[in-house]
């Protein structure tokens, strides 16, 4: 699979897209060969035919497996485990509640495609991640909604878990369906299959609902009742709780009242006011595969400050609230101790933002270098960089950065109240590109209200731009701006909630014009797929009427609508003319004296707030943003400053209560915090400087270094290696880790057990380590080699207890050796390998009399093999076969790793791996069983070992 082709570089703004299979084909050799419980697992006979098996098999370090508790929770994600598992309101629900005592939380994830078709063949429940058991065993099923595209995933997990999909059809005993998220702030399309909606903040609030939810099962009362019961309390919506009516100025069908005097006519959201009540987990599952974002990822702060009229969490997470420095650091630190990673990314809605971003990255920087972590910050303004925060950023190891302008011209950028200007852009183009960045991506909408052509084609123009300041600084060819191009949907509880949203056709036109401005050289053009926007659009401002729509589209077979390659804008089309739907009702623009299909939810902002906003982007006019003094964009970086302005804060009287003189008095804190005193050399903002003495300042930068083609001199990484030998199995659920997920695990390991890898030098320094010949996916090894290089020179035993404490479930040390600079390569001694297959009996019996040896006493022995371009070739692997017999029991190096049947014999084999004569288990097999291998055969490598002198018969 290509880089362009893979799944990660298909994400963000375009959309996922799914690369090819890489499931097993032909016979089954690799079920489930090894001693442990896996074999239980209810997937176990079908886990090697799945694409990616590591998704449902769990055994990650830092998972949490309860046995005895009084409430169980089943966090359930809609989308594929390597994007659940990047979630970090997922993580911080999970640590939060396992945290509790008597309370057991458990994960599970939407199956890809090959699974849920193994699901439904077969009969078998979905089931979690820790404990393998099904929905209906947990009190409650809790959906992270963060994506309306995710919908049918919601079905179809809830349908392949037993659970009935309508709440109408759940008996007293069905566990409570719930949901939380954004998404949940616009609950109707999805208000006939989720029994109660959590609106605004999970922490602590999810406990108490299900809490009473339990206590009221127990005591014998109602469903309905209870549902009751729970929608009195903060941010619970019970949809079936509430009449509806139609909305004459829309059509549309909107909420009415409640059914029943106790519960709340407008449902407000749950809000944590203080989240060092909550702090951020350091110790979440870490991954045996990759996933999207894989590296530590903090949260600093929820909310922001910024008020773009497009951004509906910009509006229902208000007001901001920030983490102390004093906990991020403690995070960050706890963090890269329990997940080894060499990434750390502070992560907010507008990271730049927080008030004391620059001094907290100089003061966690110089640790993380000392061990060759880097460091990112996510959601960057192009106002928010310093150069001292940038040359902090670039200290380790430099790709690429990200911005968001939004809108290609000024204008549009004020019509969004996108506080930025065109020189804030070059001003950051100049700062990276002249700190030997090669390249930048530049995120924006299309589609927006008042836009015209000047605009979309100002998004080429800007790009073009950036293109250019970077060749100033770079050779040509070696810089890249890649401009992502989204389109518009309104969101509810934004000012643009009552705006129209462009059409298919409209929206594809302006794709077409940016296609051809954006032909330049080093100049990529991404963008989302226009069908995909429109299925959004309808769901993100539908009404109830649109869950008979969702449900149709999910039984003609809608699955992971997100996906590029997944999206069937056929079936949903099918969907919505089967149940008569007008679509454009939900795309056009909305009056503003019309009640909304989610009104009854108070997310704290009023809308006398947002219509305002909407009528201030009519006129081209910005509102500067909030909780800074002033018209100042940026937070100071320095007590002296930060002290010494007395303006207040502005404030928009937007609903949301705020105290801003306590909000002041803790940024000053917080910059005392970490001695941050003011700096009269450098600018304190990025707009304290103009653009021809930033342009002067990068020009003096790149001509003072020496030379450009030279990595910088990391003095960390050049000290002196120390090699060991690690023998290991492989074996269990880690079966399932792949050889590069494997090669990103074992420094990770490192790093947690207190050690520091040996790096290579260059511009992007990695782990030193080599591995023997890789296992098949889904292969048991029970004796796999590596070279490890460190920096520390260790007893092997200590080495190899403080790794095996590290290790995931299935990976298991067996011996480490230090060895020196005079040790034979790995590759000498791991180029032929021992083979213990396992045979049922019954077709042992049925072999042909002396097969074995007179397949050993052949001269030759051809197979046909394809190169990789797919061109035939006849291989002789005769010399690659030095041993075939059997044996009687399991070897004794064997014992403690693998079972074998009573009705199992064991057949042993000894092949070559690499070179001319390369030869698979599986081609052997064909040989001995007359081109058939049998079913149940299994295959175990049993050791590697150095090439031994092959003996073939004498001619007669």
């Amino acid at each position: 699979m290509t880089d362009q082709d893979s799944l990660w570089d298909s994400m963000g703004k375009v959309g996922f897209r799914s690369g090819p299979s890489t499931a097993a084909d032909g016979e089954d050799l690799d079920q489930i060969p090894d001693r442990g419980d896996l074999g239980s697992h209810p997937y176990s006979a079908f886990l090697h035919r799945l694409e990616k098996p590591g998704r449902y098999t769990g055994g990650e370090l830092h998972s949490v497996r309860k046995k005895a508790a009084d409430l169980s929770f089943l966090l359930a994600f809609p989308d594929v485990y390597e994007i659940g598992m990047s979630h970090l309101g997922f993580k911080i629900l999970y640590s939060h509640l396992n945290s509790l005592e008597g309370v057991r939380a458990e994960r599970m994830y939407t199956p890809w495609i090959d699974c849920e078709k193994e699901l439904r063949d077969r009969g078998i429940p979905l089931v979690s991640i820790e404990s393998w058991q099904p929905m209906s065993d947990f009190d409650v099923i809790g959906f992270s909604l963060q994506y309306e595209l995710t919908f049918t995933n919601v079905l179809t997990m809830l349908d392949l878990g037993g659970i009935p999909i309508r709440s109408e059809q759940r008996d007293d005993d069905c566990p409570l369906v719930m949901a939380g998220g954004p998404v949940a702030f616009q609950p109707e399309p999805m208000s006939a299959f989720i029994d109660a909606f959590l609106i605004g903040d999970g922490e602590g609030f999810f406990h108490s609902v299900v809490k009473l939810w339990s206590q009221l099962r127990r005591q014998g009362i109602s469903r309905r009742e209870r549902l009751i019961a729970i929608s009195q309390l903060a941010g619970v919506y019970v949809p079936s709780l509430y009449s509806t009516r139609i909305e004459p100025l829309t059509g549309i069908t909107v909420v009415d009242a409640p059914l029943d005097e106790r519960v709340p006519a407008r449902v407000s959201r749950a809000h944590v006011a203080d989240l060092g009540e909550y702090p951020f987990p350091s110790a979440s599952p870490i991954p045996n595969t990759e996933v999207v974002f894989d590296r530590v990822s903090i949260e600093v702060a929820r909310g922001c400050t910024e008020g773009c009229r497009f951004c509906q969490a910009g509006m229902i997470y208000r007001p901001v609230r920030e983490r102390s420095p004093e906990e991020i650091q403690k995070t960050v630190r706890d963090s890269i101790r329990c997940g080894g990673f060499d990434e750390v990314s502070l992560t907010s809605l507008s990271t730049a933002d927080y008030s004391a971003i620059e001094p907290l990255v100089k003061s966690v920087m110089p640790e993380l270098r000392e061990k060759n972590i880097s460091l990112s910050v996510s959601s960057l303004r192009a106002y928010g960089l310093t150069d001292s925060m940038l040359d902090e950023m670039a200290s380790v190891r430099n790709t690429s950065l990200t911005f968001a302008p939004e809108a290609g011209t000024q204008r549009m950028r004020d019509v969004v109240n996108k506080n930025i200007t065109e020189e804030d852009i070059a001003k950051s183009a100049h700062r990276i590109f002249s700190r030997g960045w090669r390249k930048m991506k530049l995120y924006f909408m299309i589609g927006l209200p008042t836009e015209d052509e000047s605009d979309v084609r100002g998004i080429a123009d800007t790009g073009r731009r950036m293109l250019e300041i970077a060749n100033e600084y770079l050779p040509k060819g070696r810089a890249g701006v890649t401009v992502s191009v989204s389109s518009h949907v309104p969101k509810p509880f934004t000012p643009f909630q009552w705006a129209a949203m462009d059409d298919i056709p409209e929206i594809e036109r302006k794709h077409d014009a940016l296609r051809k401005w954006t032909r330049v050289p080093g100049m990529k053009l991404k963008w989302h797929d226009p069908t995909t926007s429109h299925i959004e659009g309808i769901l993100s401002r539908g009404d109830r009427v649109l869950c008979d729509v969702v449900e149709t589209a999910w039984r003609k077979g809608c699955r992971f609508d997100g996906w590029s390659d997944r999206m069937r804008f056929d079936l949903w089309m099918e969907a919505i003319e089967e149940c008569e739907i007008d679509r454009y009702r939900y795309l056009g623009t909305i009056p503003l004296d019309a009640r909304l299909a989610w009104d009854h939810i108070d997310c704290g902002v009023e809308d006398e707030f947002l219509k305002r906003e909407y009528r201030r982007s009519l006129k081209d006019r910005t509102s500067h943003p909030c909780g800074k003094p002033g018209k100042r964009l940026t937070h100071y970086n320095n007590i002296e400053e930060a002290s010494e302005d007395r303006r207040r804060l502005v404030c928009y009287d937007c609903g949301i209560v705020c105290d801003l003189t306590q909000m002041k008095s803790e940024r000053i804190d917080h910059l005392e915090y970490l001695d941050a005193h003011q700096d009269r050399v450098s600018d304190s903002s990025q707009r304290d400087a103009d653009l021809d003495s930033v342009r002067e300042a990068s020009k003096a930068r790149w001509l003072a270094q020496e030379n450009h083609n030279r990595p910088p001199e990391r003095k960390e990484l050049d000290r002196v290696r120390y090699s060991y030998r690690v023998r290991y199995a492989k074996v269990g659920c880690s079966r399932f880790m792949g050889h590069l997920d494997l090669n990103r695990m074992i420094p990770r390991a490192v790093r947690r057990a207190g050690l520091t890898p040996s790096y290579s030098m260059g511009f992007h320094p990695i782990p030193q380590m080599s591995f023997g010949p890789p296992l098949r996916l889904g292969m048991a090894g029970l004796s796999e080699v590596m070279d490890l290089h460190l920096q520390e020179q260790l007893d092997p035993e200590t080495l190899r207890c403080a790794l095996a404490d590290q290790f995931p479930e299935g990976l298991e040390i067996r011996s480490v050796h230090a060895i020196g600079t005079e040790a034979p390569k790995l590759s000498l001694v791991s180029n032929w390998a021992d083979y213990l297959i396992l045979l049922p009996e019954d077709s042992v019996q049925g072999m042909s009399a002396g097969v074995i040896d007179q397949l050993m006493e052949m001269q030759e022995l051809l197979v046909e093999k394809f190169s990789k371009k797919g061109k035939r070739r006849m291989v002789d692997i005769r010399p690659g076969i030095a041993d075939l017999g059997w044996y009687d029991e399991i070897p004794a190096d064997c014992a403690d790793l693998l079972a074998v049947r009573p009705d199992e014999k064991i057949l042993h084999m000894r092949i070559c791996l690499q070179g001319d004569h390369q030869t698979k288990p599986e081609e052997v097999l064909v040989k001995l069983f007359d081109g058939v291998v049998p079913a149940s055969t299994q295959v175990i490598r049993r050791r590697m070992l150095p090439s031994p002198t092959v003996v073939l018969a004498h001619s007669h």
